[in-house]
C-alpha cells in the first residue's frame, strides 16, 4: 500500500491514475491532518510514502518525523522546493529520495521500484505460501517438503511475486522488474511461458490471473 500526501488535486489525480495502473494499492491524503490520521490507523499496512513538503496545514517534515518514530518504511519527498537546504535536510534525516516538481511519472516509478528493491533486498526470512516454502537466504524452494528446482529466470520471477505478494502485478510491471534485475529483454510471450512453468512447479493455484489486469499470489 502506497500513501500519497499531496495537496495539488491535479497532481494527486495524475499520480493515482498512473500508480493504480501499475498495480499499486493507494491511500491518499491532501493535508497533514488527514495524513496523520491515516498513519496512526494504518501504518502497518503502508509500504511506502510519497510526501509533499508544503501542505495547507503544516509541513510534510512533521509527518516524516512522526513516521520515523515508529517505522523505517521508505519515504520519498515530492516537492516544488528545489533548494539544497531542504534536500540535504530530508536525506540526512533518513528520507529515501527527494524528487522535485515537475517530474516525469516513469522516472518516479523507476525510483520507487529502486527503493523497494533496496528494502526488499534486506529481507531474508523464509516465506510460506500455501504448501510452498521460499527461503531467499538459502536460495531454496520447497513444495510439500520436496525441494523445487527453478531456472534463474523462474527464480527471479518467483521472487518478484513473493516480494510483492500484497499487490496485484500488471504484466508491464513484471516485465520491467525482470529487465531491471537481469539486464536483458524479456518478451511478453516469454513471460507467459515462464509463468506457466512456475505454476507447473509451484502448483497451478500458486499464481492467480486477474483477467485483463495481471497476476498475484493467490493465498498465504
Amino acid at each position: 500500500m502506497i500513501l500519497i500526501v499531496e495537496d495539488d488535486r491535479f497532481i494527486l489525480e495524475g499520480l493515482s491514475l498512473s500508480l493504480t495502473g501499475e498495480g499499486f494499492s493507494l491511500l491518499c491524503a491532501s493535508c497533514l491532518g488527514e495524513a496523520s490520521a491515516i498513519v496512526k490507523e494504518k501504518l502497518d499496512q503502508i509500504e511506502m510514502v510519497l510526501l509533499d513538503v508544503t501542505l495547507p496545514d503544516g509541513s510534510g517534515f512533521d509527518l516524516f518525523y512522526e513516521i520515523r518514530k515508529r517505522s523505517d518504511i521508505p519515504v520519498l519527498f515530492l516537492t516544488a522546493m528545489d533548494d539544497e537546504i531542504h534536500k540535504v535536510m530530508a536525506l540526512e534525516q533518513g528520507a529515501d529520495d527527494y524528487i522535485t516538481k515537475p517530474f516525469h511519472i516513469r522516472e518516479l516509478i523507476a525510483r520507487m521500484r529502486a527503493v523497494m528493491r533496496r528494502y526488499k533486498g534486506t529481507e531474508s526470512a523464509a516465506v510460506r505460501i500455501g504448501d510452498c516454502l521460499i527461503d531467499p537466504a538459502k536460495g531454496k524452494i520447497y513444495r510439500n517438503s520436496q525441494e523445487v528446482n527453478l531456472s534463474a529466470m523462474e527464480y527471479k520471477l518467483l521472487l518478484i511475486f513473493v516480494n510483492n505478494r500484497k499487490q496485484l502485478l500488471t504484466r508491464e510491471l513484471i516485465l520491467d522488474c525482470l529487465y531491471d534485475d537481469l539486464g536483458e529483454y524479456v518478451s511478453d510471450n516469454t513471460l507467459t511461458v515462464y509463468i506457466k512453468r512456475l505454476r507447473d512447479k509451484m502448483g497451478s493455484d500458486f499464481i492467480e490471473t486477474v483477467r485483463g489486469i495481471g497476476y498475484r499470489v493467490k493465498g498465504e
